[in-house]
């Protein structure tokens, strides 16, 4: 990827971010069994109803819920920039993908889950060395894509808290693949608290700080989203 389609990627994010149904446009979830016409009862008119299911962490049962989404919500409004690191082609790595056997699935701890874990699929693992480190990362099936949840030293500190996400394009009987950092982005929950996203398990978590991607949302002074 050259700098001018890193440039055209950053773009597409903003858009995304922003958009009707963006990450910045959720404003309310709503669990239980919620009528998403009733859900939008009161609201104005920029504001649109989906619908979704968990699993429950402690009793195993599925649980329904409703989105609430406000195109022209406060996030979006106060909505300034996702601050980034500039491109590094030395961040565009190679990884070697190994299959499993059977469905595997790997706990996950999500922000808002008290502790607990849900159990994700992770059909396989990828195999890296960064810094002289070798590597076993899980990244699960995120509706056929693998998406990595990784965190590193530069949480906290210059990028989001809780870590950061990776999407990695693995076309079937593909065995190595690649693994661009500066695609890394901030998660859905660091743009709307309604979300509710994993974080990196242990074998996920880098020793050495990955100074490319997405850093974190910036929002307009003295707004708190």
């Amino acid at each position: 990827m050259s700098h001018a389609e890193h440039a055209v990627w950053q773009q597409e994010r903003r858009r995304a971010v922003t958009g009707a149904t963006g990450n910045l446009a959720l404003v309310e979830t709503r669990w239980g069994a919620v009528d998403p016409a009733a859900a939008l009862d009161g609201q104005p008119s920029t504001v649109t109803a989906t619908t979704l299911k968990r699993r429950d962490p402690m009793t195993g049962n599925d649980q329904h819920g409703v989105r609430l989404w406000d195109a022209d919500s406060p996030a979006i409004r106060h909505f300034e920039r996702i601050e980034t690191y500039d491109y590094d082609p030395a961040w565009v790595v190679e990884a070697r993908y190994t299959d499993v056997d059977d469905a595997r699935k790997v706990p996950f701890q999500h922000a808002q889950d008290a502790g607990f874990t849900r159990d994700l699929p992770v059909p396989g693992d990828l195999h890296l060395s960064l810094g002289g480190r070798d590597y076993t990362l899980s990244a699960f099936d995120d509706d056929g894509t693998l998406l990595l949840v990784f965190g590193d030293p530069t949480n906290g500190v210059d990028t989001y808290g809780s870590g950061r996400f990776l999407f990695v394009e693995r076309a079937p009987g593909q065995v190595t693949v690649t693994l661009d950092f500066n695609r890394a982005f901030v998660p859905p929950c660091g743009f709307s608290s309604h979300y509710n996203c994993p974080l990196p398990p242990p074998q996920n978590r880098l020793a050495l700080p990955v100074h490319a991607g997405e850093k974190r949302p910036v929002f307009q002074p003295g707004f708190d989203h």
